[in-house]
């Protein structure tokens, strides 16, 4: 029977609303939100709480006793985030544009974009700074954790489903091969894991013709966490969603175009919408000391690339890790046999993860993945995305419901394969333990969800499932670690330790900045000690090093690392008073110890313009003068004085290998190892030695060093060797490791008495203020001639005299020269990072569009809505 209408008395009434009581239903809205929310909460906890769960079992920081840093690279990053801490409290030397504290002032901008853009590392300002490897961790965590989140929801959108079954095989994604090997031991990286599902949700709104604004922000937002790994995401998405465009039904295949267009505006104003982070470091990778050369030398043999499927082992030999756990191995195997999935559909994808799986090791697609360039390091950094893929198919093919036979014939695939494999590096024991053990329960609750016919029955099978994967992929994440820490490149480093803060305090409070700089002098802690320890030192590790102040330094007298990616202090006198080092660290005897020293003031006022560049000096020492501004070294020829007899070649003496004697054994006479050099100075002077290229063991009056010098990987630094004796005749001992070249104007005697009267003849300002990327200078009275800053002269700075116009300084042996001419009363400078302005003119443009598109939009909505003139009548 119909219900009776409503009077219009009736429906004029108010009417009675129900109280609320307890147990009444959710509203329908909010159930459908906490639904939607549910799974991807899900796939976040299981993950992070396997790789909680695989530390613990391991005592890996921070649930055990292991040491705090992760590794040699891990150990890089903890002294940004320190940095980080330092801006966000601002207690740095600098801000974003400019880092007073490493490579005796340098650009950071580009390496904040680069290293510290990640949302996550954000969280170590709410840290003390004494935890901030604890942040560093939580970072890898973090993103562990949205990462799997954001997958469940594309796979969501990439097929529908039980959003359990979803979340379960994204754990597979948030602890892939990928993770456990390559992306947690550097921070940054980790939002790569992020950024392709959330370019793939993106994507997936073009294709259903919706959201392009949000989808535009999504790729923003992937870009400006990491440009490099979000730039392998992009990629990875634009392959997807081109294989699921053409291997879409009939009737939506005439929508192709116009998803891939929409697609392309989206990814060109998201990315455009990021330029700063893109221009800026570009720029700075163009102007950075180039990074050794690298050859992709060989591919790994296809049965040795296959075992990275099977999860739990850590290979020997670089190889693209892929694993995604043995659920979505499983699915993966038995999706060719899928009936209920489309053949186009299914040789699509599987094109597709061969397609990708051959680019990682093809130079030109290596290359192609990278940005053009071959990284330094692992070649294989993109390889999360073919895990990602790899989760997909497998989600597509349990989503179709895989009959008993289907999973039974994926099971026989994947026996097939570890049988194959069985001998390869990759394949361990908990190889074994997680294919049989686990594959058996896997494949068994597969079986019996597929034939469940009650909800009861799929809720204990799933819980059983979910089980299944929590114990396999902590297992796995346990197995994989304790491998890999056997490794000698992954053993624990020390950063934040009870000794590293003391040194921390003790150099705070000798600290004098910007009168002079404080130097923590050695490579003691961690690969940037400066931005770890605090102080203004010369120490500095980054892709981003200026190839101007790498040169410099090195040209000065200062060691690198890495062809210069890795610059180092100065270890001599003169180096340090160039500088305006006041005050030092020295592990010369064994410990660290803090010295004064000798030093100019940071900003000098010379007269004259700089010396006439009559090509570059020769010596190390020559050029310490030149920039001294007075003669502080006698350079004697080196002269063969016993031992192995060396070779006379152009610039010094080849010698030929010789044996270091055994420890505390003393070996003297004709016949000592090695070759003896002699000398003659002044009495009392210092003896410094400079070879930078050469390797071995050099003695002299005062004491030892050794050289590790590779043309032109390492440079050693000038080094003290102890004094002139009396009678003037310096003698060092030469101890080479295979053939190794001696300058004969190796040894430079510096008398400290010229010394101190050069620098105390130098003239400071009157005042000197150095605040964030800024530099203030009053200048003496009657100031002429230049100023020199003792900074490396990188691009990027500008100066003005007495408040008149900026201009671009000169360059004075390498530092910062600015021409006073006649009565400059005052000098300001300031450091714009290169393709600053270029980058932000590019992203305000974008924005322009993006606002346009959704004011547009919104009009469009509004027209829709508003009734037509019949409508109102």
């Amino acid at each position: 029977m119909a219900p009776t209408p409503a009077t219009p008395q009736e429906a004029a009434r108010p009417q009675e609303v129900a109280p609320s009581r307890p147990g009444r239903p959710l509203p329908a809205a909010l159930r459908g939100v906490l639904r939607r929310l549910g799974a991807p909460w899900l796939a976040a906890v299981l993950s992070m709480g396997a790789y909680c769960l695989a530390l613990a079992l391991h005592g890996s920081y921070p649930l055990g006793p292991r040491s705090r840093a992760v590794n040699d690279l891990g150990n890089q990053f903890v002294p940004f985030h320190a940095r980080l801490w330092d801006l966000l409290h601002g207690t740095a030397h600098g801000d974003l544009y400019f880092n007073w504290s490493s490579g005796y002032g340098v650009p950071f901008l580009a390496d904040f974009f680069t290293y510290l853009m990640n949302p996550f590392s954000w969280l170590v300002g709410l840290f003390p700074r004494a935890l901030a490897d604890f942040p560093v961790f939580l970072v890898t965590l973090a993103s562990i954790g949205l990462g799997a989140a954001l997958m469940t929801v594309f796979l969501g959108l990439l097929h529908p489903g039980s959003g359990w079954l979803r979340a379960l095989l994204s754990v597979g994604y948030g602890l892939c091969g990928w993770v456990l090997n390559d992306g947690f031991a550097d921070p940054m990286w980790m939002w790569g894991l992020v950024a392709l599902p959330l370019v793939g949700i993106a994507a997936d709104w073009c294709v259903r013709r919706t959201r392009w604004v949000a989808g535009t922000l999504l790729v923003a937002l992937a870009w400006a966490g990491n440009f490099y790994t979000a730039a392998m995401a992009t990629l990875a998405t634009a392959l997807v969603l081109g294989v699921r465009l053409l291997t879409a039904p009939p009737g939506v295949r005439g929508d192709r175009l116009r998803a891939a267009g929409r697609a392309a505006a989206m990814a060109a104003v998201g990315i455009a919408l990021t330029a700063p982070v893109l221009t800026v470091s570009l720029l700075a990778s163009r102007a950075a000391q180039p990074a050794p050369e690298v050859l992709y030398r060989h591919r790994p043999p296809p049965l040795y690339q296959l075992a990275q499927l099977l999860p739990g082992g850590h290979g020997g030999s670089p190889a693209p890790n892929i694993f995604i756990g043995v659920p979505g191995l499983l699915l993966v195997a038995a999706f060719p046999f899928v009936r209920a999935v489309p053949p186009r559909v299914r040789i699509g994808w599987y094109a597709l993860a061969a397609g990708v799986a051959v680019s990682f090791v093809w130079k030109p697609t290596v290359l192609l993945w990278h940005g053009l360039a071959l990284p330094n390091g692992s070649p294989y950094r993109a390889a999360f995305v073919l895990s990602g893929i790899l989760v997909m198919i497998s989600w597509l093919a349990l989503a179709h419901r895989p009959r008993p036979r289907e999973l039974a014939a994926g099971a026989g695939l994947v026996a097939l394969l570890a049988v194959l494999c069985r001998d390869q590096g990759a394949v361990s024991t908990a190889t074994w333990v997680l294919v049989a053990g686990g594959g058996a329960a896997t494949l068994a609750a597969l079986a019996a969800l597929a034939g469940a016919r009650t909800d009861r029955t799929r809720t204990a099978v799933t819980a059983a499932l979910t089980g299944t994967v929590l114990l396999g992929s902590a297992y796995t994440a346990f197995s994989v670690t304790a491998v890999r820490d056997r490794i000698a490149w992954f053993r624990p480093k020390t950063t934040l330790t009870p000794a590293s803060l003391a040194v921390r305090a003790g150099l705070a409070g000798r600290a004098d900045w910007p009168r002079s700089r404080t130097d923590p002098g050695p490579h003691e802690f961690a690969n940037n000690d400066p931005l770890l320890l605090g102080g203004e030192g010369g120490s500095y590790y980054s892709s981003y090093v200026p190839a101007v102040t790498a040169r410099t330094l090195q040209a000065l007298g200062a060691g690198w690392y890495m062809r210069g990616r890795h610059t180092l202090s100065f270890e001599d006198p003169v180096g340090r008073a160039v500088m305006g080092v006041g005050s030092y660290l020295s592990a010369a005897h064994g410990r660290l110890t803090a010295y004064r020293a000798p030093h100019a003031p940071l900003l000098t006022v010379r007269d004259g313009p700089p010396p006439a560049a009559g090509g570059e000096p020769s010596t190390v020492f020559a050029r310490q003068e030149r920039l001294l501004g007075a003669a502080v070294y006698e350079v004697p020829r080196l002269t063969p004085a016993g031992g192995a007899v060396p070779l006379p070649v152009r610039g010094g003496w080849l010698l030929p290998p010789a044996p270091l004697p055994a420890a505390g054994r003393q070996v003297a006479g004709p016949d000592a190892a090695g070759t003896a050099f002699t000398a003659r100075c002044a009495p009392g002077g210092v003896v410094v030695w400079s070879a930078p290229w050469f390797a071995g063991r050099v003695g002299g009056p005062g004491g030892h060093v050794e050289g590790a010098g590779k043309y032109d990987i390492t440079a050693n630094a000038a080094s003290v060797l102890g004094r002139v004796p009396a009678d003037g005749k310096v003698t060092v001992r030469v101890h080479g490791q295979g053939w190794q070249v001696v300058p004969e104007r190796a040894v430079g005697c510096l008398s400290p008495r010229r010394l101190a009267a050069a620098v105390g003849a130098l003239r400071g300002p009157r005042t000197l203020t150095a605040d964030g990327h800024r530099l203030t200078a009053r200048l003496p009275r009657g100031a002429a001639g230049r100023a020199v800053l003792a900074v490396p002269a990188v691009a990027g700075w500008s100066c003005a005299l007495d408040g008149g116009p900026s201009r671009a300084p000169a360059s004075d042996g390498g530092l910062l020269a600015v021409p006073l001419g006649r009565g400059a009363g005052q000098l300001s400078c300031a450091y714009v990072p290169p393709g600053l302005r270029p980058g932000l003119a590019v992203s305000g443009a974008a924005g322009l569009v993006l606002a346009a598109v959704a004011f547009g939009g919104r009009l469009r909505g509004r027209s829709r809505l508003r009734p037509s003139k019949e409508a109102r009548a």
